[in-house]
């Protein structure tokens, strides 16, 4: 799964995103383990009584009362012992009947469903381990019905999604689609619905003859059931988990391609069809490029991805059938503005289908052999597909999210632990796991390393796997001991803080490189490499950091001009890196990584009011090679200095007319906004004009607010009827500017329309625009649409990020001075948010 949460809310209205700013070294939480009752139950595998074998359906759906009907025959073998009884999982039905098969007769068995969760079946006799018995079930699903809660990652678990089934939303489709992750299946068939289960799989599903459908493995028929039915038949040969089952139904067009004779296949929305292979198009080359790296070759017989409305996360890794969210989907113009980070979603959800799929977690404790996988493949597709510098941007970005977060140094990656399995689904599975993978990979060489990961599937192909197995199959090939690696980095929690300071003996012409780990707890064991430069060229320094302080020699022909450490860039950890800014200018210029040159942009940015050395490196980062190190020189300039306005102005300017990135001018079209130089308003309306990029029309909308905001009341007014999320938050934006009351229902409507990712868009503007309401209604509407953005993601710090716009001094001193029912509402809003839970 590659889960969408609220907290990009967070990057939007606390400043620049993540990644473009350097993250400070804050100590983690302790590494020692915190009392037992605060680590909440372990979390054992799930006890197998009974092994599934097959499972096979029959289902057609009520769109009025949103329920399924269905018919389960269930597959099944005692797993070590004799038994007379089977459970089952089934959330919230109404099950009509229960029998054992024999052929095609039904003998009727006794079963309890008290608690509307389990289904306890007397089979009438003891099987013995390894006999095989089916098992009918008639029931009803009732997913709208069903009380259960989601999480930050994965928002609903019903797992049966009825969407617009009365087509009471004008322009939106109706769909149905299922969520499995991570025990959601059983609320649309009874299964034993745990992750070290597996079953073969046959689903019929009977639908309106308009609609397509999609399911797991091949479609072996389509009959007519009646006026205006068909029955679609799919039919899973190989075993797989029943949270990876999968259905949808509804209006999509299907764009097919191929890859070594196997389909696959893209289902969109109609209006998105012609845009099919632009959005899904590297398909084919990730299964080849997948296939051949890991050394086992994708594994089922067909690869399809849909794309769902109102979906409850990111995407879904359904074996053969990927479910993606609606952000997926996107015209020819919008694609021109996308960047490798929303891509990556389809890599990532691919590589499960070996990381998760063909061979899958035991249970949620060890999901990193899912999701850390997962997380390590946009990576490894982004250096296959677009270079080196675009892997090390993107995993540079996934790392500083997990280090932005101290909490998440007290969970283990190998969680025994918690309190709800959704838990599992956070930070330190995804963005740090993907970063300790990768640190793996650079340790053991990548033939070591890929050969392990073969062995790993093949011998627990079908199967289910654990963070062991992975250990011991790097072992077989590397032939090293690395309960070392798995003892700090999965089954520990936290990472190395480290400070770095460098000492020149010139007696000795030794280069000295202190390390001090200043973290909690016993320093970690880290392999890495320093390399050293003298007269421009690198000698390179392989070391083991095993104590809590260690100094390492380097003798050199002259004093370096640069010290690297951890030259490859791969560490997970936080350094305070005491090196004088000379060092860092030499680095951007010399040292060859994407994550070298970030780290000189930081540091100038950092000195850049007090340094003219740091002010020309930020220039020169403007003509960087890769775009997004020439954003995020441009997202470093400070212009409440006078003297970075006045030379950044004319390097902006001709940056700006030779780009050819649309988000390079967009953030360029930004900054000069910022400048306020009514000079380049003939710019701004240039590239409104003439940019079919909706970033850049939204940036140069925006910009020409600050410096003519009457020209662009009326370009974004002529706007108004584009529905684009960019802009639409530039529009809502130009009127918290240059606007007023009359403005304020279209805001406030199309905040309400919009999804999630939507609203966090029209966040800026809807705080901008309060200090232009004086109308206490309008403005008492304006709060508590914040007011419930804060409560609903309170969870993920959107309380603190909205607490602080409401008491931010504009919107505080247009409160105080112009009408004091507003400070009231104010006062209220922040305290209800402050004792929500």
């Amino acid at each position: 799964m590659k889960y969408a949460s609220a907290l990009g809310l967070l990057g939007l209205l606390a400043g620049p995103a993540l990644g473009q700013t350097p993250v400070p070294p804050t100590p983690p939480l302790p590494a020692t383990d915190p009392p037992a009752a605060d680590l909440g139950p372990y979390r054992a595998s799930s006890t197998k009584v009974n092994d599934l074998v097959h499972t096979k359906l029959a289902v057609k759906f009520d769109y009025a009362k949103r329920y399924l009907y269905g018919q389960a025959w269930i597959t099944l073998k005692p797993h070590g012992y004799a038994t007379d009884s089977l459970r089952l999982d089934a959330k919230g039905m109404d099950i009509k009947a229960v029998a054992l098969m024999n052929g095609t007769q039904q003998t009727p068995l006794q079963f309890t469903y008290t608690d509307q969760n389990n289904v306890y079946v007397n089979l009438g006799r003891s099987f013995k381990p390894g006999e095989a018995y089916t098992v009918y079930l008639d029931y009803v699903a009732k997913p709208n019905e069903l009380k259960v809660k989601g999480s930050a990652a994965i928002t609903d678990a019903k797992g049966l999604y009825f969407i617009n089934p009365d087509s009471t939303t004008k322009g939106k489709p109706v769909q149905i689609w299922t969520q499995g992750e991570t025990e959601a299946s059983s609320a649309w068939f009874p299964t034993i619905d745990r992750p070290n289960q597996k079953s073969t799989e046959e689903i019929a599903m009977t639908v309106p003859s308009k609609y397509v459908t999609l399911s797991n493995g091949k479609l072996v028929s389509q009959v007519p059931a009646g006026p205006g039915l068909r029955t679609d038949t799919w039919k899973m040969d190989l075993p797989h988990a029943p949270y990876l089952f999968m259905m949808a139904v509804g209006d999509f067009k299907i764009y097919k391609d191929t890859w070594r004779g196997k389909e696959v296949n893209y289902y969109l929305e109609p209006k998105y069809a012609p845009f099919a292979k632009q959005i899904f198009g590297n398909t084919p080359d990730m299964l080849e490029f997948f296939s051949t790296r890991l050394g086992v070759e994708f594994p089922w017989n067909k690869y399809a991805q849909i794309v769902a409305r109102d979906y409850v996360s990111g995407a879904m890794e359904n074996t053969t059938a990927t479910l993606h969210g609606e952000q997926v989907q996107m015209t020819d113009r919008e694609l021109l503005d996308r960047e490798y980070e929303s891509e990556s979603v389809i890599a990532h959800e691919l590589f499960h289908q070996w990381f998760g799929d063909y061979v899958t977690a035991e249970s949620w404790s060890n999901l990193t052999v899912n999701e850390s996988m997962a997380d390590f493949s946009e990576g490894l597709y982004a250096e296959h597909k677009y270079g080196r510098d675009a892997a090390d941007a993107h995993n540079y970005r996934n790392l500083r999210r997990y280090l932005a977060n101290p909490a998440d140094a007290a969970k283990d990656l190998v969680r025994f632990h918690y309190g709800d399995k959704e838990e599992m689904f956070d930070l330190v599975t995804y963005q740090k796991g993907g970063a300790v993978v990768d640190m793996l990979r650079t340790y053991l060489g990548d033939d070591v390393f890929f050969a392990g990961l073969q062995k790993y599937l093949k011998d627990n192909a079908l199967g289910n796997g654990e963070a062991h197995q992975m250990r011991l199959a790097m072992e077989a090939v590397s032939g090293q001991d690395l309960n070392w690696f798995y003892n700090q980095w999965y089954f520990g929690a936290g990472h190395p803080v480290v400070a770095i300071d460098y000492a020149w003996d010139a007696a000795r012409k030794t280069e000295l490189v202190t390390v001090k780990q200043t973290q909690p707890g016993a320093p970690f064991r880290l392999p890495f490499a320093i390399d050293y430069y003298v007269n421009g060229k690198a000698q390179r320094q392989r070391v083991l950091m095993t104590q809590a302080s260690q100094t390492f020699e380097m003798p050199l022909a002259a004093q370096p001009a640069l010290v690297n450490v951890d030259a490859e860039k791969k560490m997970v950890w936080l350094k305070a890196n005491n090196q004088p800014f000379s060092a860092y200018a030499y680095q951007y210029a010399h040292a060859p990584l994407y994550v070298d040159r970030r780290e000189a942009v930081a540091a100038a940015k950092e000195a850049q009011d007090t340094d003219p050395a740091a002010r020309a490196l930020l220039l020169a980062a403007l003509n960087d090679k890769y775009y997004s190190l020439r954003m995020a020189a441009v997202q470093s300039l400070d212009f409440e200095n006078k003297a970075v306005a006045k030379a950044a102005g004319p390097a902006l300017r001709k940056l700006l007319a030779t780009e050819k990135d649309p988000n390079v001018q967009a953030t360029v079209l930004g900054a000069l906004g910022q400048l306020k130089d009514k000079r380049d308003a003939a710019t701004f309306t240039k590239y409104l004009a003439d940019s079919r990029s909706y970033g850049v029309q939204s940036a140069a909308l925006q910009s020409l607010a600050e410096v003519a905001p009457q020209q662009a009341l009326a370009k974004a007014q002529a706007l108004e009827s584009d529905d684009h999320g960019a802009l639409v938050g530039a529009v809502a934006s130009t009127y918290a500017v240059a606007g007023g009351p009359a403005q304020w229902p279209y805001i406030r409507d199309k905040f309400d329309a919009a999804p999630i990712s939507g609203k966090a868009g029209l966040l800026p503007g809807m705080a901008a625009m309060l200090p232009r309401l004086d109308d206490p209604k309008l403005f008492a509407e304006n709060v508590d649409r914040l007011k419930a953005i804060g409560i609903q993601y309170k969870s993920q710090g959107a309380d603190q990020a909205i607490i602080g716009l409401l008491q931010s001094e504009p919107i505080q001193k247009s409160a105080s001075a112009a009408v004091p029912a507003n400070r009231a509402t104010l006062e209220r809003a922040v305290q209800e948010i402050q004792q929500a839970k």
